[in-house]
């Protein structure tokens, strides 16, 4: 919703400019949200909620595509991770603790729309190194560009690469939301670090047949 970024961090102020059919389908449920709630005074919130992850997310998402791609190379997979822009940078926190949020919006006396978001934002490179080092890997980052690669120091194979048909024709570089209205308003904070997500990610994917 808040792609091409008009300040940061982002909160329930900062002006939309979606970057994606995605990011513009989200922004109608937005403004639908907010026109029902005033036309016909619902009890309906709108949570703009920053990149929420799980061990549930499908595996078009990076997050999800990074950590089964590595859990399988690690159980021995001969498969190599591709991605695209690894600079880009986002707000990622923990579904679970999202849900929480949501619940505590439909509690509230009056309807209000939030930011729901960690505060922080890692690259998607930084991502990558948790994973790679929660699953042992010892390996490097060689190469520039889209030449940028993660070799295994062990035994030379390459881990990960980039792959540029996977850039977006319009990137989103940096997400990075300010959720101070609802820790205010609901009481409510995240729980949950990104290390930590990366952990109950890949347990849960190392744990797959």
């Amino acid at each position: 919703m808040f792609g091409k970024v008009m300040e940061i961090p982002q909160s329930e102020k900062t002006p939309f400019y979606p970057r994606s059919p995605y990011g513009v389908s989200k922004l109608f449920s937005h403004w639908i949200t907010v026109n029902y709630r005033e036309s016909y005074n619902l009890h309906a919130s709108s949570g703009i909620l920053f990149n929420h992850e799980s061990p549930l997310r499908g595996s078009e998402f990076v997050t999800k595509k990074v950590t089964s791609t590595l859990a399988r190379i690690r159980k021995g997979s001969s498969e190599i991770l591709e991605v695209g822009n690894v600079s880009a940078k986002r707000d990622w926190g923990f579904a679970g603790d999202y849900v929480e949020a949501m619940y505590r919006m439909l509690q509230q006396k009056s309807p209000d729309d939030y930011v729901i978001a960690t505060g922080e934002t890692h690259s998607v490179k930084e991502f990558i190194d948790l994973s790679l080092k929660y699953l042992d890997f010892k390996y490097k980052w060689i190469g520039k560009g889209l030449s940028k690669k993660v070799i295994d120091t062990t035994s030379g194979k390459t881990l990960v690469k980039i792959n540029k048909s996977y850039f977006r024709p319009a990137e989103v570089d940096l997400l990075i939301g300010k959720p101070q209205k609802a820790i205010r308003k609901l009481k409510w904070k995240p729980k949950t670090k990104l290390k930590k997500l990366v952990k109950i990610m890949i347990d849960h994917d190392m744990a797959q047949k």
